[in-house]
């Protein structure tokens, strides 16, 4: 048998060959043990860039991710246990309302999530808004706290999915970020890893988003489905609208407060819709329900009876965190500074420009530029105007919370980010597409 060398498989993917499973098996340790040099590796990344990877190449290189670190052991847990993945966008905070709204209604929700690199921290980052929150829980403790309130939230370990990690900071700077095949093995590697038999991906679309067009965000959501069933796990997709931010807040504490509001049923209704839709789906896709109408009921009623509240106090108090916060938003990190940002004219909104408020939250220092950048988080921006709002000169379209008093740069890319005309434009609809 002919011995494999990484520049034999380089050329091959050049030409639009597609790779065995031995030879992505051969690669992917190869570069972890450092055989394969960061250059070659790097050459194989651009070439997959411009001729892709096929369902089985895609599925071969999930599984070479998810073998190389540690696989979390679900199985001592009673019951159903299910994940949600968002492919992130402006004000997303869906977990901390889905997962509590799923565990009040009998799921059980074993959530690793990561840190944030760009306009607000991420999942973990928001959680520790919360004072005391431990987001480090051993093993043990994690699956205990899964088996007694069905919910945990908790940061990811070292060990899950390394080569994906170390091909993820190659693919940064080498500017391989974009292919489809990558993507998906990326994300389902670590959501295969977590141990969920059933996998619910929230995948965004829009000026906000990472895909901008429906139709790149329904090849990713295909391929990451695919991928999750190929490997046994129950897997659905949502395409969501990120034309504009989620909700009201962009900002670690301010999107807490705001996840608190949505489970008490007072939150944005664009918010509430994506958290109804997202909950109810998992419970259609473990035949907790029948329909999505009764899972929807089901929603609607862990939110009035105030159980979904309820799970996340439980899961506030068992990581450590004070519940006090619940009753009194005080008790989170305040800005020092609110501004107002007001509408020059009357007229519709016809475009939020969501990166733009991202974009304006990370430089009042919501979120990281740089891994090792800290997060202030009290700071973000509340955008009050909505696609479609009729607003008079002088309305309040957002509140900017800022720790410095001089602001001008954000202040005019919040202001320029609402865009008013004369007449109407309809926002469209939170969910666009289910793929599954």
């Amino acid at each position: 048998m002919l011995r494999l060398r990484a520049v034999d498989l380089i050329i091959k993917k050049k030409q639009g060959l597609a790779l065995s499973c031995e030879e992505i098996h051969f690669l992917i340790q190869g570069y972890l043990s450092g055989a394969i040099p960061d250059y070659q590796m790097s050459s194989l990344l651009m070439a997959i860039c411009f001729q892709g990877l096929n369902e089985t190449e895609q599925l071969a290189l999930t599984l070479e991710m998810l073998k190389s670190g540690e696989e979390v052991d679900l199985s001592s847990i009673k019951g159903i246990c299910v994940d949600k993945h968002s492919t992130g966008g402006v004000g997303d905070k869906t977990t901390l309302i889905v997962a509590p709204i799923v565990a009040s209604c009998g799921l059980k929700m074993a959530k690793m999530s990561g840190r944030g690199l760009g306009h607000t921290g991420g999942t973990i980052d928001k959680l520790e808004a919360i004072p005391g929150f431990k987001v480090d829980v051993s093993p043990e403790n994690f699956l205990k706290q899964v088996s007694e309130i069905g919910l945990a939230v908790v940061g990811q370990t070292a060990n899950i999915a390394p080569a994906d990690k170390k091909l993820y900071a190659l693919r940064d700077v080498t500017g391989t970020i974009e292919a489809v095949g990558l993507i998906a093995s990326s994300v389902m590697s670590k959501k295969l890893a977590s141990g969920a038999s059933h996998i619910l991906l929230d995948v965004k679309v829009g000026n906000g988003a990472f895909m901008k067009t429906v139709e790149e965000a329904r090849t990713l959501a295909q391929a990451m489905v695919k991928i999750g069933n190929r490997a046994h796990r129950h897997t659905v997709a949502l395409l969501t609208n990120m034309d504009q931010p989620l909700g009201f807040a962009v900002g670690n504490a301010l999107e807490v407060i705001e996840a608190m509001e949505t489970l008490r049923g007072r939150g944005p209704q664009d918010l509430t819709k994506l958290c109804y839709e997202l909950a109810a789906e998992l419970l259609l896709m473990t035949n907790m329900v029948v329909t999505k109408e009764e899972g929807l009921k089901q929603v609607e009623h862990a939110i009035t009876s105030q159980a979904a509240l309820d799970s996340f106090r439980q899961m506030i108090k068992y990581q450590q965190g004070d519940t006090k916060v619940l009753e009194d938003y005080s008790l989170l990190a305040k800005s020092k500074y609110i501004f107002e940002v007001k509408a020059r004219k009357d007229g519709y909104i016809s475009q939020v420009k969501a990166l733009a408020i991202g974009q304006a939250a990370m430089l009042l220092g919501a979120g990281r530029a740089k891994k090792d950048d800290v997060i202030a988080m009290g700071v973000g921006v509340k955008a009050f105007g909505k696609v479609g709002d009729y607003v008079h000169q002088g309305d309040v379209l957002a509140t900017i919370h800022a720790n410095e008093e001089k602001i001008d740069e954000v202040f005019t890319m919040v202001l320029e980010a609402f865009v008013i005309s004369p007449h109407q434009v309809l926002a469209k609809s939170i969910i666009l597409e289910i793929v599954s």
